[in-house]
């Protein structure tokens, strides 16, 4: 008998590691023969602990599952949810980036192996480098970390920049609210990061990459230490990989936990032991990047997703999708919701059918009020807007933002004024302070937004100045991008504002 219990942060939150010794202890005791297997979780967060038990017929799931349930649950008393890939969250899903996730333990190479993990790069080992950069090119793939800019472009500029030493750069700086695919990847299926890494190498002709992987993420740290141990010893890193003459070889580098090390040119910085400040571009990091030279700097599902590309092909990736949008989408469903979790399908979705039908509604039972789509800097969207597509331009065209595809929900009781304010002040607080209008302006913003909360007429004129001027003034998106969480709440939702004046009247 086979029993997993995921050792993702999520469910150790929960008290998944209390359920695993609970489990352990009633095993050893009963003298039952049974392996407990700690995989990556599902992403069904609302049901975890999950715990699934394979008695030679396929893996049944229970959760969420408390140490006290362990009795029951061993004994066969404990109500089953069923096959996992049966529940409806998971069975209208399109699996590709994270279809190990959760299915196997994400330490053990051979596991990887037998799910299909490597294929992609055994075929990359005989190609050409050329070949491989067109091949990403051909599926579409998008930066996964916010921009959407096409992976193909920039691994082709770094292929053919002139260098004796070459980079693959991971951003696993996951900082934005509501997010947390590039965690999960990374403890419950980090081979696939790494595979996809090495991939990115060969194609580009770099042979060193770095993880620049956030101190907030102790858990994620420990796993892809423990896998880049695993993957060097079974030569899938280092001067010969697979076998195949040729080299790559990553580490992973921990940050103090700077929102702006998101943004590439600061990160290379911090990467460097210098302080994380934004570059001025050009140049570009694919033409002078980490130390100086042509860079590769890819968010982890970008990379994570490299090797399904080459499992499966390019033409197979990018039949998922909408418009210019290719591929699948890693959305992360937080906030106030029933049905919260990482649901992965191809663009197109639309937002109401995301935050109605897939997660639930609200978990208060209260009206939808707004969601907010790519982080903190992401522009609230009120309800009149979800026939959006879930698309890079369709977004774009509403005053909106993928960004690394999270969203909050929000119900009819939350002060949009506030969550305006929130957006400024965070701004505030996490400017790196090397652009003027991204240092002081966020500063003011926040005054100005006390300013209507006190009933100054004349304020949101200057916010919305402000606004422009953070945006068209900023280097990097942190001010770039801070009008879009403000100027939608004062557009879409402007009784909150009127009321906060009311109330000062």
């Amino acid at each position: 008998m086979k029993i997993y219990v995921p050792m993702d942060s999520a469910a150790r939150a929960v008290g998944a590691d209390e359920v695993a010794e609970a489990i352990a202890r009633e095993v050893k005791a009963r003298g039952i023969e049974a392996r407990i297997i700690r995989n990556g979780s599902r992403g069904m967060i609302w049901l975890e602990p999950l715990v699934e038990i394979d008695r030679g017929e396929g893996r049944m799931g229970y959760g969420p599952v408390a140490p006290e349930d362990v009795p029951a649950l061993l004994d066969g008393g404990l109500d089953s949810l069923g096959p996992v890939e049966e529940i409806p969250f998971f069975a209208r899903q399109h699996r590709l980036t994270f279809a190990r996730c959760g299915l196997i333990d994400p330490l053990d190479l051979a596991d990887y192996q037998a799910h299909g993990g490597l294929t992609g790069l055994r075929r990359a080992i005989g190609m050409e480098p050329a070949q491989i950069v067109q091949e990403v090119t051909d599926s579409g793939l998008r930066g996964r970390g916010g921009a959407g800019f096409p992976t193909g472009i920039k691994w082709k500029t770094v292929l053919g920049a002139q260098a004796a030493q070459k980079y693959i750069v991971c951003n696993a700086d996951e900082g934005d609210s509501g997010t947390f695919a590039d965690r999960m990847i990374m403890e419950g299926d980090p081979f696939t990061l790494i595979e996809g890494m090495a991939i990115a190498g060969l194609g580009v002709g770099a042979t060193r990459g770095y993880v620049y992987l956030r101190s907030e993420y102790p858990d994620a740290v420990r796993v892809m230490n423990a896998a880049v141990r695993i993957a060097r010893e079974g030569g899938v890193l280092g001067s010969d990989i697979l076998g195949s003459g040729r080299a790559f070889d990553m580490e992973i580098r921990v940050g103090a936990g700077a929102y702006v090390c998101g943004e590439e040119t600061s990160l290379l910085n911090s990467l460097e032991g210098k302080r994380g400040v934004v570059r001025a571009k050009p140049p570009l990091p694919a033409l002078e990047g980490f130390l100086g030279q042509p860079t590769v700097v890819n968010n982890v599902i970008s990379l994570a997703t490299v090797p399904v590309i080459f499992e499966k092909g390019a033409a197979h990736y990018a039949d998922f999708g909408h418009n210019r949008s290719r591929g699948t989408v890693t959305l992360q469903i937080a906030g106030n919701v029933k049905r919260g979790g990482l649901f992965e399908a191809g663009f197109g979705l639309h937002l109401g059918e995301i935050v109605n039908d897939i997660a639930g509604g609200t978990a208060s039972g209260r009206p939808v009020k707004a969601v907010q789509v790519g982080g903190p800097l992401g522009a609230y969207m009120p309800v009149d807007k979800f026939a959006t597509p879930m698309g890079y331009e369709e977004f774009d065209a509403e005053g909106g933002l993928i960004g690394h595809a999270g969203l909050v929900v929000f119900d009819d009781t939350a002060d949009m004024l506030q969550m305006a304010r929130f957006a400024m002040e965070f701004c505030a607080v996490e400017s790196c302070g090397k652009c003027t209008p991204c240092r002081i302006g966020a500063v003011r913003g926040v005054e100005t937004i006390d300013r209507i909360a006190q009933g100054d007429p004349n304020a949101a004129a200057l916010l919305s100045d402000l606004c422009d001027t953070m945006r068209d003034g900023s280097l990097c998106a942190l001010g770039g991008f801070t009008p879009f969480p403000v100027m939608s709440a004062l557009t879409h939702f402007p009784d909150d504002f009127a009321c906060q004046k009311e109330a000062a009247e």
